[in-house]
């Protein structure tokens, strides 16, 4: 059977990396371009870099900067319009996994047929679109590289979950400099989002020894360097290792692929607008707990990268080990306990379960769940 192991065409990583990206966009031919990213992230001066570089470059661009969090089927196609309204060929987006899923999504309809919703799903993307960078200003989603993109859909409240590898962006940047003003509880929640992509696809049947490696690198990285990033945010050496662990844990999950966690997370933060990366925190130790009891082996490696000894463990003493240590990194850089914290209530349940179960990241997870043990999971999650 043929691995593929999907990447950018380039990636660039260090401070000063968002000046180089335009030096390569020079040497394309661009008329104009649109940048995608929102209001806060353009009053922090996080796209001054940006701007400067473009107009040293003599480059003509335009600022679409209405994207919220969790990027809606209504603002993908007014970003759609905006792009033709401005006679645009190239798209930089700038932010975390909302401006970018926005920008990948707007690239796809406004290169192919139909609305957003008629891609949710894999490999139904046929035109690749307009030339694309990718500038992360957090370390968690692993935007930048991914073929993913999430939109939430308002109308029937449901995150959609369009895979396909056309949706790489031509140019992956990520500039520890841009991640020092982010708060603590957003640097948390990017974090522990890296680490459940870092964990699930370790422990997936996709796995591969192209992508363990990564993966539990990943792992390492975020457990020693996130809760130092947590309280010291102008903290370099920190920003630049989370940067670089979440583009690991991307560059596993990409092609090894996720699991349960993501699939019961895309619901509550669809629903409620929560932040993505505080659900999966939130949900990981509950459904690794639940995968434990079938892939016991699988977590050691998780345990063991997270700084535990497992020399005198059998295979689920390192699983339950590998899952207190989750826990406790959780608690440590600040993650509420529990879904109920967020405003969720038992009765918010419902509506979630068959959602989760026909995530199309459930596919890949390692043990099949039923209806009620996806509403017993969300139940512990409480």
């Amino acid at each position: 059977m043929v691995f593929a192991l999907n990447l950018p065409k380039l990636s660039l990583s260090g401070v000063g990396a968002v000046a180089e990206s335009v030096a390569v966009l020079a040497g394309q031919s661009v008329k104009k371009v649109m940048i995608v990213t929102d209001k806060n992230l353009i009053e922090l001066g996080l796209l001054d870099s940006l701007y400067q570089a473009l107009d040293d470059k003599g480059f003509d661009y335009v600022t679409f900067d209405h994207v919220t969090p969790n990027p809606t089927v209504s603002l993908v196609n007014e970003g759609a319009e905006f792009y033709k309204k401005n006679a645009c060929d190239c798209l930089i987006a700038v932010g975390g996994g909302s401006p970018i899923d926005c920008a990948k999504a707007i690239r796809i309809v406004t290169s192919n047929d139909g609305n957003i919703t008629v891609y949710n799903g894999v490999g139904l993307v046929k035109n690749k679109g307009a030339f694309f960078i990718a500038i992360n200003t957090t370390a968690g989603t692993a935007a930048e590289m991914t073929s993913n993109s999430v939109i939430t859909d308002e109308v029937n409240h449901v995150k959609m979950v369009i895979v396909d590898t056309k949706q790489i962006p031509d140019v992956a940047v990520n500039d520890p400099s841009l991640m020092v003003g982010l708060p603590a509880s957003v640097t948390a929640a990017t974090g522990m989002d890296a680490l459940t992509h870092a964990i699930e696809s370790i422990v997936t049947p996709g796995a591969h020894r192209l992508t363990l490696p990564t993966a539990l690198e990943a792992v390492k990285l975020i457990t020693k360097w996130l809760p130092v990033a947590v309280k010291e945010g102008a903290n370099i050496e920190a920003r630049s290792a989370l940067a670089d662990a979440q583009f690991l844990a991307g560059m596993s999950f990409n092609s090894a692929g996720l699991g349960a966690v993501h699939a019961l997370s895309h619901q509550p933060s669809a629903t409620h607008n929560l932040a993505h990366g505080v659900c999966n925190a939130i949900l990981l130790p509950v459904v690794s707990e639940f995968n434990a009891q079938t892939v016991p082996s699988a977590f050691r490696p998780v345990a063991e990268a997270m700084g535990g000894d497992t020399s005198q463990l059998n295979d689920h003493e390192a699983a339950t080990l590998a899952v207190d240590l989750i826990r406790k990194l959780s608690s440590e850089v600040g993650i509420p306990t529990g879904l109920a914290c967020l405003g969720i209530e038992h009765a918010d349940i419902d509506g979630w379960v068959q959602k989760a179960m026909d995530d199309v990241c459930m596919g890949g997870n390692p043990r099949t769940l039923t209806y009620e043990e996806v509403f017993e999971l969300y139940k512990l999650a409480l």
